[in-house]
């Protein structure tokens, strides 16, 4: 009889904080180290650039545009691959995104000049696009909005960890300088982009594509988080969160122009730190690197802990508006000081970049679903990129009029400031029923 009741026991459904728990481990890993591979090979040519120029003749410009070039296919497929993901599912979508980009990116090894260099950033640009806004619709099949920023906060430890480790093992590849009669930016390339097409084969072996497809998963248990995630998408998206006309509204748009000036910090600091960094003083290729290191290793922190306090739309709103201005202030404070508080600056600064970014998806999840939600957030993070674009074109313009990237600093702190006032009018859709009906309510009490 004894038996008989532990193995009853056994069987029992798990607790929703033991089956959240054990969704974060069985998935945020897979999903974590898949992000690192993407920044990794995304970012890698900003080490060969120099050699690019010397061993191929591609100029600074035509570098500059290659780079850029990433961006605007990247951009231009995120609503597409999103769709697509919808249809076919996370496992088949993600695995066919590190394929494609990895031998891709394995691809760039034998670049030749500045043609080739152009169409296969391109070509990078469309393999990788869908992975962040396919990562955050996946979110959506598992994670309550309780629990969801603070999974993407995890998710988002991918770009700190890509930029923590990216300088020194690209640098270690680089001295393969001469092995084979290759050149040290052709075994960084190659040896970067096919790690991501073997772990493709782990995604497509160990992802899930929804709970009713986990095997560790009992099916009651897949199916209460099913139904839980189903019900809260239907309370906050109402019965218009399918059209695709949705991802237009003024919250949608409101929740992208923040998302966009977020992003215009996030890539200015990535591609302007280590140049700031430089100027504090006569130091090595190392030690600029080990210091580049510090904001991030600050944003990793600010990603496990903050974003988990976003449990309430209330809690979620305050914490994103201070987010903003936390970001504001340590860029001002990076502006004006001497080198150790500017470094101070962005490290205060880097702690909210990715909890702010965590928040702000919770409010396209939040009013839309189906198809809809698929496009939206793919359309979200497209026009968010855009970002990347404009900061660090911004920042230039203004440290060649100016003479100063300080100056830059200035401008995207206001930015910043502009995007937190914005931001207090962001509602999620199932605070915008429940104003609509307190309003209702005191104009029938009224009356």
């Amino acid at each position: 009889m004894t038996i008989d009741v532990l193995a009853d026991r056994k069987n029992l459904p798990r607790e929703p904080r033991e089956l959240n728990r054990l969704m974060f481990v069985k998935l945020m890993p897979l999903l974590i180290i898949a992000y690192i591979l993407s920044f990794l090979d995304r970012t890698n040519i900003a080490l060969a650039k120099h050699q690019l120029d010397i061993d191929l003749g591609i100029s600074a410009a035509a570098y500059g545009l290659g780079a850029g070039l990433f961006f605007l296919t990247y951009a231009l497929s995120e609503v597409p691959s999103n769709l697509i993901m919808h249809k076919v599912g996370a496992r088949f979508w993600i695995a066919r995104i590190m394929v494609t980009w990895g031998l891709i990116s394995a691809a760039m090894a034998f670049v030749q000049g500045e043609t080739s260099f152009y169409v296969l950033r391109l070509l990078l640009g469309i393999a990788e696009a869908g992975l962040f806004p396919g990562v955050m619709l996946y979110l959506t099949y598992w994670f309550n909005r309780e629990q969801r920023a603070r999974a993407t906060g995890y998710f988002l430890l991918g770009v700190c960890f890509a930029n923590i480790i990216g300088g020194p093992v690209g640098a270690a590849l680089m001295r393969m300088d001469g092995m084979l009669g290759w050149h040290g930016w052709q075994w960084m390339f190659l040896l970067e982009g096919l790690p991501a097409v073997a772990f493709a084969w782990v995604v497509w072996r160990k992802l899930p594509d929804r709970p009713s497809k986990a095997p560790w998963l009992s099916a009651e248990e897949a199916r209460g988080i099913e139904q839980r995630i189903a019900a809260e998408a239907e309370e906050g998206a109402g019965a218009g969160g399918h059209s695709i006309k949705q991802c237009l509204t003024p919250q949608i748009l409101l929740a992208i122009f923040v998302y966009f000036c977020h992003q215009i910090t996030i890539y200015t600091v990535i591609f302007f730190l280590p140049s700031i960094i430089g100027r504090y003083g006569d130091m090595s290729t190392m030690s600029v690197g080990l210091l580049t290191s510090l904001p991030w290793i600050a944003a990793a922190l600010g990603a496990v802990l903050l974003p988990r306090f976003a449990t309430t739309p209330k809690r979620a709103r305050s914490l994103l508006i201070t987010g903003l201005l936390t970001m504001a202030l340590g860029l001002a404070i990076a502006s004006v000081s001497g080198p150790v508080f500017s470094l101070l600056g962005f490290c205060l600064s880097a702690v909210m970049f990715f909890v702010v970014q965590s928040i702000i998806f919770l409010y396209p999840a939040s009013r839309l679903k189906g198809v809809a939600l698929a496009g939206g957030l793919g359309f979200v993070n497209a026009c968010g990129l855009l970002g990347g674009f404009v900061g660090p074109s911004v920042m230039g313009l203004i440290e060649m009029s100016t003479g100063d990237a300080m100056n830059g600093l200035k401008v995207i702190a206001l930015v910043l400031v502009v995007a937190a006032v914005a931001a207090l009018r962001l509602r999620q859709g199932q605070e915008s029923k429940r104003e609509h009906g307190s309003v209702v309510q005191q104009a029938r009490s009224s009356t």
